[in-house]
């Protein structure tokens, strides 16, 4: 039996990404995926996905989101696959809610460049978005929106040309770990390695034995509308855009790529297991988003021609899991993104690499403890 240096189990945003950059440092990687590559039954599908460096969720993820930017190019240049499309972004609402405030805190803290709009100044600039009188906008300029499925086929097509090794269709039963080594159990047979990485998404709770963590599965579903005049829905005339409207809902979306603005919202829609989220949606679900729509962004026809769902998996704090397993050092965990991870996912799986290689992350990981909850 191959003894692997490292065993990624999920090969998603998350898990392409750490099998890319272990493979590209010599690593020899097995990778475990229960779909098939780039599939939609997890949180890496749905076409594109928003990046931003003004970061609302906390001033501590303003170096990572910095470098993953950096790599992004690096995989778009050597993938030459479309990656990202800068767009600039809109942060919109009113001044204390926890979107608003917190993209002017990371922009002040870091120097990001950035402005704060008054919604005359939005209207004049970007006609597509109709503010409250009591609402204004950050505007992020290094924004802009990320291909999701090429991300993950950018990064797992690296991976095996570094020599990984990519199993799909393989599901993981279970694993075991000692000072010795790893071994995961799937469906197909075992594997044993030096170490295991788990990128498994909503199915974490599970694999992620011994931590007994408190994450709970969110369905999303994101919808796409047309507009009354596609030239202002082009990404180079609408920015992407995240709006705060507390304690209703948040809302965020991607200009039309070609096939209409993608618009989705966070947060309130949950289901016990990934196996038994509904992938579908009800007009009753729908409703809130088509009156956002018709109200807030008056330049789109108030009625989707698509939609698709998607799974959050969410952690209390709503920050990652991103380190050692407590009880076993050879053993990374990886997930609960909360909604907001895919952004990261290029950097992330150079952190966890020099994990495995045993040299210091780069960054401070305290947030993103694994054992924090235990």
């Amino acid at each position: 039996m191959t003894t692997w240096d490292a065993i990624v189990v999920g090969l998603g945003g998350a898990g392409s990404s750490c099998a890319f950059h272990l493979a590209r440092g010599g690593a020899r990687v097995l990778g475990l995926e229960q779909f098939g590559p780039s599939h939609a039954h997890g949180s890496s599908h749905g076409r594109t996905r928003i990046y931003r460096t003004a970061y609302s969720e906390g001033i501590e993820y303003v170096p990572l989101v910095r470098r993953a930017r950096e790599l992004w190019h690096e995989l778009q240049t050597r993938s030459e696959l479309p990656i990202l499309h800068p767009t600039g972004a809109l942060i919109l609402g009113r001044r204390d809610t926890r979107l608003v405030s917190g993209a002017i805190r990371s922009a002040e803290a870091h120097s990001l460049p950035h402005e704060v709009l008054l919604p005359d100044a939005v209207g004049e600039r970007f006609p597509q978005f109709a503010l409250a009188p009591d609402e204004l906008a950050v505007w992020d300029p290094n924004a802009g929106a990320l291909f999701a499925e090429n991300c993950v086929l950018g990064h797992a097509t690296g991976a095996a040309e570094g020599g990984a090794e990519l199993h799909y269709g393989e599901r993981v039963r279970g694993w075991s770990a000692d000072s010795a080594g790893v071994l995961v159990r799937t469906l197909s047979g075992e594997h044993r390695g030096r170490s295991l990485v788990l990128t498994a998404g909503a199915w974490t709770a599970g694999l992620a034995t011994g931590l007994a963590l408190p994450l709970t599965i969110e369905r999303q579903f994101m919808l796409w509308f047309p507009a009354f005049d596609p030239d202002l829905a082009r990404p180079d005339r609408m920015p992407v855009f995240l709006w705060d409207r507390a304690p209703q809902f948040e809302t965020y979306g991607v200009p039309d790529f070609g096939d209409g603005v993608k618009v989705g919202t966070w947060r309130g829609r949950f289901s016990a297991t990934p196996e038994e989220a509904d992938r579908g949606f009800t007009d009753t679900e729908a409703g809130p988003v088509r009156s956002f729509v018709e109200r807030s962004l008056p330049g789109l026809v108030p009625r989707e021609t698509e939609a698709t769902s998607c799974l959050y998996t969410n952690a209390p704090d709503h920050h990652f899991l991103l380190g050692r397993h407590p009880n076993h050092p050879n053993v990374i965990v990886v997930s609960a993104c909360s909604g907001h991870g895919f952004k990261f996912t290029s950097v992330i799986g150079e952190v966890v690499a020099r994990l495995v290689r045993g040299q210091p992350p780069g960054y401070d990981l305290s947030i993103f403890d694994p054992g924090r909850f235990r």
